[in-house]
């Protein structure tokens, strides 16, 4: 994989993300995505050239809806989605509020929140569209995913107190102990 294009392709192919996308299409939610390590690991184990897929701690589904922002309402969402597929630990978050969890700027759109994720690899979603095709969304493109190179998205390189949550996560996560071609920043 060179470029977003074989990204998109590969990711099109895998019958499971295809499923979960599926799934979550059915909740019709306005601005949705599956994002971030979920995504991540599939690429960096296809590129480590793993026949297993690597465990994901959940299904990151995002979405914006300014109307609902109650926690409980993602909640209520997470098991609809395990009445779908119950073997999936989905994790569900409007990021209507997240802003205020992660005491970051208020995001405009699904894509804007992915700007707020702590490094630029898990800057990513996918999503569905009417003609069942997948749809990308990396803000800060495909190049670090696709060559292996942890670094802070640009929120979390300019601010100093954020850059510190991005080295403490980088030490928590140790992303080269299961990938051992991942190659971190700590600028």
């Amino acid at each position: 994989m060179k470029h977003e294009q074989d990204l998109i392709d590969f990711l099109q192919q895998d019958a499971e993300l295809m499923n979960h996308l599926r799934t979550v299409a059915n909740l019709q939610l306005p601005d949705w995505w599956i994002c971030a390590g979920y995504i991540r690991a599939k690429i960096w184990d296809h590129l480590h050239g793993y026949n297993a897929p690597t465990h994901t701690d959940d299904v990151d589904v995002i979405y914006i809806d300014p109307t609902q922002s109650e926690e409980s309402i993602e909640k209520e969402l997470e098991q609809v989605l395990n009445q779908l597929d119950p073997n999936v630990p989905w994790s569900v978050k409007n990021q209507t509020r997240m802003h205020h969890v992660n005491h970051l700027p208020p995001s405009t759109s699904s894509t804007d929140a992915l700007t707020h994720f702590p490094e630029t690899v898990t800057a990513i979603g996918v999503r569905l569209n009417l003609d069942d095709e997948l749809i990308l969304s990396a803000p800060y493109g495909v190049q670090d995913l696709l060559t292996l190179q942890v670094r802070p998205a640009t929120y979390f390189e300019t601010s100093t107190s954020k850059h510190s949550i991005y080295l403490k996560r980088m030490a928590q996560k140790n992303w080269s102990a299961q990938w051992p071609n991942v190659k971190l920043y700590t600028y």
